[in-house]
């Protein structure tokens, strides 16, 4: 019997003019055992496929982490809160730059890297238009702009955070109806002083995967802007990778959620990021009416958010 005969089935014989035919051998099946300790969890597929410390959530990491910015982030402004209570006595501009200081230095305080797409309008007057998903929105836009931002009434009562908003010259807003059109015309008296003011015509905070629909009522407020330039905010980094959809509610401060517990789970996290994407302003006039202007607005800013979310390049 020729070598060919005695090989198994599927596996050719010896090529013409080999001096010896070779056997293919087969080795010790690949075993994937555990190289680590720990538990593993439902659904895991086969022993020693991850650690169950590293994909998984750690009840207790970044516990310490979380601790140190908030402490490190109340001293400072209980530090900081004098300092501007002596400055905003004054004219001039010494004010305006240790508000853009203060919030610079939180962002850097809280491990938030901020990327900045285009270049801001800085001068008087400016209407700055912008979605809002966080409360991180504040700190973010107050370190990268010479403006006043419109705030709900509410936020004058809270404790430490109000006094911080009060010294920086928010505005407060009671959207109320009846109150509307005082409210409108002392922004545009604001305005027409030479302040710039930062408009979020949501009314209220989304979830940060979408932009809510610009109130047109908002926008009564444009006729005392020299220019107005919209803007888009995205928190698109965690742990140094692209956000996703699951991971968006640890950026966005919506519903009823509680200020406290949601600082104290974004701030355990490491390596977050927000892109700021800044178009070219342009005269209110350019606008027929506020129907016009809130939906050229929510158009641009959604469409920027959008490709923003999905991790793709933003061309202005």
């Amino acid at each position: 019997m020729n070598a060919e005969a005695n090989e198994p089935p599927g596996i050719a014989g010896p090529e013409v003019g080999a001096g010896k035919a070779h056997r293919m051998k087969r080795g010790s099946p690949l075993r994937l055992g555990a190289r680590l300790p720990g538990q593993m969890w439902p659904g895991q597929m086969w022993p020693g496929q991850f650690w169950n410390d590293v994909l998984v959530d750690r009840p207790q990491g970044g516990r310490f982490r979380a601790f140190r910015r908030i402490l490190t982030a109340v001293v400072f402004t209980v530090l900081c809160i004098p300092v501007q209570a002596v400055l905003v006595q004054f004219s001039g501009g010494a004010k305006n730059s240790f508000g853009r200081f203060y919030h610079r230095t939180l962002c850097w305080i809280i491990d938030l890297e901020l990327r900045v797409i285009g270049t801001p309008w800085q001068q008087p007057r400016t209407l700055y238009v912008s979605n809002h998903s966080s409360w991180v929105d504040i700190l973010v836009l107050g370190s990268l702009l010479d403006a006043r931002f419109v705030s709900k009434a509410e936020v004058g009562d809270w404790p430490l955070l109000g006094w911080v908003a009060k010294l920086g010259r928010s505005v407060f807003v009671s959207r109320s109806r009846t109150r509307a059109g005082s409210e409108a015309q002392e922004m545009r008296a604001r305005m027409e002083a030479g302040d710039s003011l930062i408009l979020f015509p949501e009314g209220t905070t989304n979830d940060g995967a979408r932009v809510l629909p610009f109130r047109s009522s908002f926008f009564a407020v444009a006729e005392g802007a020299g220019r107005i330039q919209p803007l888009a905010l995205v928190y698109d980094r965690l742990g140094g990778l692209p956000v996703g959809r699951r991971d968006r509610p640890l950026f966005a401060w919506y519903g009823d959620m509680e200020t406290g517990s949601h600082a104290w789970k974004m701030l355990r996290r490491t390596g977050t990021r927000v892109t700021v994407v800044l178009h070219e302003s342009f005269p209110p006039d350019a606008v027929p009416d506020r129907k016009a202007l809130a939906a050229r607005l929510g158009r641009t800013v959604t469409q920027t958010g959008a490709t923003l979310r999905q991790n793709r390049d933003v061309v202005l």
